[in-house]
């Protein structure tokens, strides 16, 4: 698909996200559907941004989708490097988590000034400790190559689960780096 081909495509989505963002009725009439349909970048859509297991509706306004596409510009960065260097040419990134409304974050037990509320975070699905060492550094060249901090970068391990938490402000980005247990 051509370039200007896909930049009409994802216009046409945002005409239709704001739209959907608009109208609250449309919104509480199966948003997960049209938010799947919106692309935010060319792998990455709203809807696997803003999923849930929770039965909560999780639907950001313009501001929130803005950080979103900030952030999946990082996520395309990763994902097109990961490829070169480790990849089978087209592995993807896979989301645990992007954005979450209050109720969503406080339903899973997240801390009251996530990035995740003002859909600036994302928490990166990783096959073993390797996989997030790789990530993070990355992530970390990324940030030093395009002269662009990030907030947050944070591998996270929960028994044998491990995931990259990554978060990336319009401003203020303080370059945080830590390994959770």
């Amino acid at each position: 698909m051509s370039n200007e081909k896909l930049e009409m495509e994802m216009r046409n989505d945002e005409m239709k996200l704001s739209q959907h963002l608009t109208t609250s009725s449309v919104a509480a009439l199966g948003n997960s559907s049209k938010l799947d349909c919106t692309r935010l970048t060319p792998h990455f859509t709203l809807g696997e941004l803003c999923k849930t297991k929770t039965g909560i509706e999780n639907v950001p306004n313009e501001e929130q989708v803005n950080n979103l596409k900030r952030l999946c510009r990082w996520l395309e960065e990763l994902r097109r490097r990961w490829n070169d260097l480790y990849g089978d040419g087209d592995d993807p990134i896979i989301i645990n988590s992007g954005f979450r409304c209050p109720e969503v974050n406080k339903a899973v037990g997240g801390w009251a000034q996530s990035n995740h509320l003002t859909g600036c975070a994302v928490d990166i699905r990783c096959v073993g400790i390797e996989q997030a060492i790789r990530y993070a550094t990355l992530l970390l060249d990324i940030s030093d190559l395009n002269h662009e901090d990030f907030d947050e970068l944070i591998i996270e391990r929960k028994g044998y689960t491990y995931w990259i938490h990554f978060a990336v402000r319009p401003f203020g980005n303080r370059r945080r780096t830590n390994y959770k247990r």
